[in-house]
């Protein structure tokens, strides 16, 4: 929910910047990412027999929107949100892992 919480605060923040901060593949990485966290923490909180698959999916999403933010990364808004999706993927890939 960390990494949910900050894309949606790094869009507005974004949007309030302007200029190179509303770059389309960056507001998309973020949309997709606040998306997916969301819904994988959903997913995980009513153990739903396809949560594994969808941290798998959360992983690949959230490690890419941590990328977009770090071109970004003088600035301490876009690294704070690439730091929390860079985690996000990390417990994603951790808990895909753990399928039993």
């Amino acid at each position: 929910m960390e990494s949910h919480s900050s894309c949606e605060q790094t869009m507005s923040y974004c949007l309030q910047q302007g200029g190179r901060h509303v770059d389309m593949a960056m507001m998309g990485a973020l949309m997709d990412c606040s998306d997916i966290t969301r819904l994988c923490a959903d997913m995980t909180m009513r153990r739903s027999p396809m949560a594994m698959e969808m941290a798998r999916m959360c992983a690949q999403v959230a490690a890419k929107c941590a990328e977009a933010c770090m071109a970004m990364s003088g600035d301490a808004t876009m690294k704070g949100c690439a730091d929390k999706c860079r985690a996000c993927a990390d417990a994603c890939k951790a808990m895909a892992a753990m399928r039993a």
